[in-house]
């Protein structure tokens, strides 16, 4: 998560940043749907296919494991199958759906601040994480 200070003028512009947030995450989030939607029809097809030769060779299915390795702070995935990527995927699109309530919930909240009107002269020190304010500042000099 990145935490940083942003300064705006006006309450206008706090509701157009985080706006625009909500957009780039929806727009990525559509992405990675998109691509979720892809990877688990190929997955069931894996899926499918491994039962099939287990079956032939007499064998149980064996569990879906990922053969992931950690190196350092990163965990690696060796060999990765179409079902290790439908894992990763759901994990992206699920983080994405939070993060955007979250940003949404934040910009609700901050509706009151409407009500301020003429701003000239204050300044608006926003503390953010990953996005959303978490605090604001005001400064009238």
């Amino acid at each position: 998560m990145v935490v940083e200070i942003k300064e705006f003028s006006s309450n206008e512009e706090i509701e157009e940043a985080l706006d625009k947030e909500i957009s780039e995450i929806k727009s990525s989030l559509g992405k990675n749907l998109r691509s979720l939607d892809e990877i688990r029809m190929l997955a069931e097809k894996t899926k499918k296919v491994r039962q099939v030769v287990m079956k032939l060779a007499g064998k149980k299915t064996a569990a879906e494991s990922i053969g992931e390795i950690s190196v350092g702070s990163v965990n690696v995935v060796l060999d990765a199958n179409p079902l290790d990527e439908l894992t990763v995927l759901e994990s992206v699109v699920r983080n994405h759906q939070e993060h955007l309530l979250q940003v949404q919930k934040a910009r609700e909240a901050l509706k009151p601040l409407e009500e301020f009107g003429d701003t000239d002269g204050i300044k608006f020190l926003v503390v953010v994480n990953d996005g959303i304010p978490e605090r604001i500042l005001l400064k009238t000099h």
